[in-house]
């Protein structure tokens, strides 16, 4: 789940901050965009190289690791400078659900649920307290519209919301409607504003 601010004139179809990696790992970006989306073709070369190598799909830790040391050697050498850009790595593979988080150092980490960008401390203090494992898939959308209206100047509507899941039974990704995105925002104030 990402926010982001669509002018006037464009369109508001194609998201910025939300990729897909492969059928079943998504990334969201805070940063610089263009650093993301250079990560995340490499990224998904790393994954069709995984699946032309080994004949499966690459787990998702693989794909946060690959990225951590990739951001990491842009740390080291002169005449580079380091990616501006942080990730949310996030996906199903055998292992299950994962959520990574690469930064800028290189580092990854892994978590249940995570925030970046602006606002991030606000929203991790909002999933600490509300997040819980076994929550179904629609209750954690509800979470993340609430914790995109928590911190965004725009308190209503969802022209500026941006969703997508992997659904642990398919491991496909999916991008989420307006329509779909307005059922969880309908819940969200039902929930959270009593």
């Amino acid at each position: 789940m990402v926010e982001e601010r669509i002018r006037k004139l464009q369109s508001p179809t194609l998201s910025q901050k939300i990729f897909q990696i492969d059928d079943h790992i998504g990334a969201a970006a805070a940063g610089y965009v263009p650093d993301a989306r250079v990560l995340v073709d490499r990224a998904r070369i790393f994954s069709q190289s995984n699946r032309l190598l080994y004949d499966e799909d690459v787990d998702v830790e693989s794909v946060a690791k690959y990225l951590g040391d990739l951001t990491q050697e842009f740390t080291q050498y002169a005449g580079v400078r380091p990616f501006g850009v942080s990730l949310i790595i996030a996906g199903v593979d055998k292992k299950g659900p994962s959520v990574f988080l690469v930064d800028p150092s290189g580092s990854y980490l892994q978590y249940e649920a995570v925030s970046i960008g602006a606002g991030s401390e606000q929203v991790t203090q909002f999933l600490e307290n509300n997040f819980n494992p076994s929550m179904t898939l629609d209750d954690l959308c509800v979470l993340g519209v609430k914790s995109v209206y928590l911190v965004s100047e725009d308190k209503v509507g969802i022209s500026h919301i941006r969703m997508a899941v992997v659904d642990t039974k398919t491991r496909k990704l999916k991008r989420y409607t307006e329509s779909e995105i307005s059922k969880f925002a309908a819940l969200a104030k039902e929930k959270f504003e009593q």
